[in-house]
């Protein structure tokens, strides 16, 4: 859980809550399908006062050449269309479990074995599940 560790340290801002119709939630979830992204899942996390995010967008790749491939394009569509570079990102090196953090968004592309250990959604079953499959 060591990725995660920074998360806990800092605010989340409090200038702007974003929707899921946000142009920053609706290009990291379009650039994720571009590049072949599996089991795309959205959490509102707004409504869950410990949250150190608006939302936490999931997705799986299927490779380490994947993830990264994902990672590079999310950080690039976001940077080109919304001009929004990421806070930090992590796990380029091991490319299992890849977090880019936008502070009102949090994005996790994972490898599935890595997905299922963590848990994310069941950590926080509390937030609004949206699939963003297709």
């Amino acid at each position: 859980m060591e990725q995660l560790s920074f998360l806990t340290s800092r605010k989340k801002s409090t200038a702007t809550r974003l929707t899921r119709n946000s142009k920053l939630f609706k290009s990291i979830i379009k650039a994720i399908q571009e590049k072949k992204g599996e089991n795309i899942v959205s959490l509102d996390l707004r409504k869950i006062h410990e949250a150190v995010a608006d939302f936490f967008i999931i997705c799986e790749g299927t490779n380490p050449q994947q993830i990264r491939a994902i990672g590079e394009f999310v950080q690039e569509q976001a940077k080109q269309l919304c001009d929004e570079a990421a806070y930090k990102h992590e796990g380029y090196q091991v490319l299992q479990w890849v977090l880019i953090d936008y502070v009102n968004i949090v994005v996790h592309i994972m490898l599935p074995e890595t997905r299922k250990f963590y848990g994310l959604e069941e950590m926080w079953s509390d937030a609004e599940r949206q699939e963003h499959n297709g």
